[in-house]
């Protein structure tokens, strides 16, 4: 799950790798071009399935490597002046909204590898029609509230399944001095699990919103979750310096006990949690509640997808190149060993949480695809969270919070040229 923080998004100069995995191409013909950001094309099962290709086929890929911070303009001007590549490597994010995308990709519905998708992972990846734009190849995860359940036992305490449960967990904790939240203020995440249940559970609410014809500020709930997280932060529950911690200060707040439970996923647990007083073995997982739906809810992996160019003189060859990632023998030498819920229903090289597993008939009954960062047009992560923290440092109240939300996120879809705005 590729999410950003705000401190980490200063802008850095463009740096274009065009270089091959193994070598540079010997034939035009035989080579396929994949284009992507820095970070993602180094990821191993990345590297993995790219040379695990060229070593089985013969076949040539030409890895086009974008700097992160300017992949998305890089990326769309590509498109716009004819030299985009075979397969574009993209998240179902509000970023995809700067390309045509009927118009460039190909609808991937009727591919013989679509049924080997699992739930979550295909729905990720379509559109509101309902069209598969892309194959999912990336490390999926489940997003919710991991806690400390040793500190809780310790405490006799109990982990929560409504939001009310969650509300009493977060003044019992407070009574103790324990931080029962540790809120990454910089960071640009947390807010959408909230929205996900509003527009995933109502898809009418969503096409309404997208349309223009409704709004956040007339959405009560959306108002709810906001003035939740400014109570939660003035009784304590989010820790005392809320609007300025940022990624790097997860781990040692978790690690410490210093902090009880956060809103993240899985997979960071095993890429960026550093062990101290407390290991991954001390955590569970529970809902995240933001006082928008009463049962709490957890966000499927927001997944990288291969989207294949449709105009492309490539496109079969960029079509068959799906399909070899896609059967089950490519795709679990790739992901071997790696530390990950499933996105193909073959899948059985991967490691999954046991926090995962252990939860497993609350996320069942709980999980909403994400919605809010991938289907909301104009919406912005490090906007919302600039706009909740000028409620959160009091610079603003909550309706004018919302406005902000409703200012940023119109402003940003009108940039983009979308219908109705």
């Amino acid at each position: 799950m590729k999410r950003k923080c705000l401190c980490l998004l200063s802008a850095i100069a463009v740096s274009v790798s065009m270089t091959s995995c193994i070598g540079r191409p010997d034939s035009g013909r035989d080579t396929l071009t994949i284009m992507g950001k820095e970070s993602d094309l180094q990821k191993n099962y990345m590297q993995n399935i790219f040379n695990h290709y060229e070593k089985t086929t013969g076949n040539n890929l030409d890895i086009i490597s974008i700097e992160d911070a300017d992949f998305e303009i890089e990326a769309s001007k590509r498109f716009e002046d004819g030299s985009a590549p075979d397969i574009l490597l993209h998240f179902h994010n509000a970023d995809l909204n700067r390309f045509d995308v009927p118009g460039n990709f190909c609808y991937l519905n009727d591919e013989s590898w679509v049924d080997d998708l699992t739930d979550s992972a295909r729905a990720y990846c379509q559109d509101s029609d309902g069209n598969l734009l892309g194959l999912p190849f990336w490390e999926n995860s489940v997003s919710g509230c991991y806690y400390n359940k040793t500190l809780l036992d310790s405490l006799g305490l109990k982990p929560a399944t409504t939001q009310t449960e969650f509300d009493s967990l977060c003044s019992a904790l407070a009574a103790t001095n324990y931080t029962p939240i540790f809120w990454p203020g910089t960071c640009s995440w947390m807010v959408q699990f909230g929205l996900d249940p509003l527009f995933a559970d109502d898809p009418n609410l969503l096409e309404m919103l997208n349309k223009n014809e409704i709004t956040y500020s007339e959405i009560p709930k959306v108002s709810d979750m906001t003035q939740w997280i400014s109570d939660a932060a003035s009784k304590g529950w989010l820790g005392s310096n809320y609007t300025e911690s940022g990624w790097d200060d997860i781990s040692p707040a978790l690690a410490s006990g210093e902090a009880v439970m956060t809103f993240i996923w899985d997979t960071w647990f095993y890429t960026d949690f550093k062990p101290d007083k407390y290991s991954v073995d001390d955590f569970a997982l529970m809902p995240v509640f933001l006082n928008t739906v009463e049962n709490g809810t957890y966000e499927g992996g927001n997944l990288n997808m291969m989207m294949v160019n449709k105009n492309s003189e490539n496109k079969e060859k960029a079509l068959d190149f799906l399909s070899f990632c896609a059967t089950p023998e490519n795709y679990n030498a790739a992901f071997d060993g790696i530390s990950t819920v499933n996105c193909f229903k073959g899948q059985n090289t991967n490691i999954q949480s046991k926090m995962v597993t252990d939860a497993a008939a609350s996320i069942a009954d709980n999980e909403r695809v994400s919605t809010a960062a991938s289907r909301i047009i104009g919406y912005s992560g490090e906007d919302v969270a600039s706009a909740l923290n000028t409620l959160l440092k009091k610079k603003t109240d909550n309706a004018g919070c919302v406005k902000l939300f409703d200012d940023y996120r119109i402003a940003e879809a009108k940039k983009q040229g979308a219908d109705g705005f």
